[in-house]
């Protein structure tokens, strides 16, 4: 699976040329060939969960998403199918499930 932000997203603050992803911005997921009992199953979301507290890197006030950040991919029926495994944006992978 993989999780490529949505269009539009990252058009704020960059670093080092790249966009930084936040809490905020959408992402469309393909590829993601889970299944139940042989019953397609796939990931159509990822829902961030950032640590909060002080600490947090913001961009206006949201947090921006870091390769540590928590995060959970579910199905179109909202079933949890377990965290997603995050790549580096410059290996141009993006994020990806088990």
């Amino acid at each position: 699976m993989v999780a490529t932000a949505a269009a539009g997203a990252g058009d704020g603050p960059r670093i080092d040329g790249a966009s930084m992803a936040t809490a905020a911005d959408l992402f469309v997921v393909s590829g993601c060939p889970h299944s139940v009992g042989h019953r397609p199953q796939p990931c159509t979301s990822v829902r961030w969960t950032p640590a909060g507290g002080d600490d947090t890197v913001r961009v206006d006030g949201v947090p921006v998403l870091l390769d540590t950040t928590a995060a959970m991919c579910f199905s179109a029926g909202l079933v949890p199918q377990g965290p997603p495994v995050v790549a580096s944006v410059h290996q141009g992978q993006g994020v990806s499930s088990r």
